[in-house]
């Protein structure tokens, strides 16, 4: 399968993409390429092979979640240069 130069123009369009009418028919190659090369990967035998999802074989990277022992709420607000009972006191932002 191969694109026409309208095809791209068309695409560009719906894409709202602008180029000089210069680069059409170097976009026109450049697709028909990668068209081409997609028909190459379509002709490999892939039977008995499992699908996947990357092609390197990543596990998770992101440790487990777990319950750390944090700071008490007057350790929290023990360095708190004003607070307000058991919250933190800030200047009003808004007036």
């Amino acid at each position: 399968m191969a694109v026409s130069a309208n095809d791209i123009r068309w695409v560009a369009h719906l894409a709202r993409l602008e180029f000089a009418e210069s680069d059409l028919e170097h976009f026109t190659e450049q697709f028909n390429n990668i068209l081409k090369y997609v028909d190459q990967l379509k002709s490999v035998d892939t039977t008995g092979i499992e699908p996947l999802a990357h092609a390197l074989p990543f596990t998770n990277v992101f440790r487990e979640d777990r319950v750390d022992p944090s700071l008490t709420q007057d350790q929290a607000l023990s360095n708190a240069p004003s607070r307000h009972g058991e919250y933190f006191s800030v200047p009003a932002v808004l007036e």
